[in-house]
Parts: structure tokens; sequence; C-alpha cells
């Protein structure tokens, strides 16, 4: 039984968030700011523990509770795109893309060290942070994490990341 993984899928009602986001594609392009009622699924593998499971089903669902909620009701913004510039100044965080700007309350954003922010980098995002806030108590004994991103009622975005990294 040594050989043997197993994989704990959690899917749950409360796991969504409602955001606006812009993102650019082709290069030079850049949709309108608009929103999305996401859905996030969370997956990990690897061998039972001396409870006999692979997580704590509780834990993994706080956790990715927890960091979905840090989402909902903002406007995510990529710092790391190379075209878009993200500055706070103040009370107010001024985002650029050539011609567009756009401004909008600090504290409606929620900026994001990403290149852009598809529903794959979203994904990427939020699985570093549940290995971050997860880590300590699972330690490295799980395979992989994957995550992912549902934008629009079936388009899902995912992410597979080595649970230790």
């Amino acid at each position: 039984m040594e050989s043997t993984s197993f994989r704990v899928l959690l899917q749950k009602e409360q796991l969504v968030f409602s955001s606006a986001h812009f993102i650019t594609f082709a290069g030079d392009i850049c949709e309108c700011l608009h929103g999305h009622n996401y859905g996030v699924r969370g997956e990990v593998e690897g061998p039972l523990d001396e409870n006999r499971y692979v997580i704590d089903f509780i834990a993994f669902r706080d956790t990715l509770a927890t960091i979905v909620k840090r989402l909902d009701h903002h406007v995510l913004l990529a710092t790391k795109h190379p075209l878009i510039t993200v500055e706070t100044i103040g009370d107010e965080v001024i985002a650029r893309f050539r011609s567009k700007r756009w401004v909008f309350p600090a504290e409606d954003c929620m900026l994001i060290p990403i290149g852009n922010t598809t529903a794959e980098e979203i994904a990427w995002w939020i699985a570093n942070e549940l290995r971050l806030q997860l880590g300590p108590s699972v330690g490295s004994r799980l395979n992989w994490l994957e995550i992912g991103v549902d934008e629009n009622n079936g388009q899902w975005g995912y992410c597979r990341v080595p649970w230790s990294s």
C-alpha cells in the first residue's frame, strides 16, 4: 500500500467569489473591465496519514474559503504584467495600459503578483497561498495540489503545483 496514492477533491457552494478584472491578449489588446461570478475547486494527492486520510477536509475547506473570500467583491489587478502599471497613491490604485487609465479605491482592489488576471493565473496564486497557509500543519507528505477556477459556468482554468516547492 506504500505506492498507493489517494486524492481529495473539494468543490463547495461557498467556494465562490465575485470580482472585476480585465486581461490583455494577442500582445496588445486589452479587454474592457468586466466581472465574473467565479467558482473554485481544490484537489490534493498523496498517501494516507496516521488518521487514514489525505488531508483534513475541514482545514482544507476553511483555508481555501478564507483565500477565496479575500478575492470577493474586489477588482483583481495583476502587478507583474509587462504592459500594465499598477500604482497605489494614498487611498487610490491607478492602473494603466497604454492610453487606458483606471482609478479605484484601494480598499476595493486586490493586487495579485501575477502576469495577467486569467483563470489559470488566479488558480496559480490561490494554490501558492494555500500551500503557504496549510504547509506548516500538513508538512511535505502531499504530492501535488491542483486548483481550478471557473470564470463562466464551465470555463475552467487549472493550475497543478507540487505540494513542496
